[in-house]
């Protein structure tokens, strides 16, 4: 990131984006903090494994057969 540069039309390159874009692979909370602080807006989407509960809290729980016909 230290290494970014945004061409201008005219002077030299600004090292300050306004918006970042990102992957999914890149929601480190490092990155983020990093963009924070130079005042750069971040664009990056969950992760759809960081995005949803795990499976067993989405499912109901089973209950026992009943012992009785």
């Amino acid at each position: 990131m230290a290494q970014l540069r945004v061409p201008r039309p005219r002077g030299r390159p600004r090292t300050r984006p306004d918006i970042v874009l990102a992957d999914k692979a890149y929601p480190s909370p490092a990155i983020r903090e990093d963009l924070r602080r130079r005042g750069v807006r971040a664009v990056i989407p969950v992760p759809g494994s960081a995005a949803r509960p795990p499976a067993a809290a989405r499912q109901p729980r089973r209950q026992a057969p009943s012992l009785r016909p």
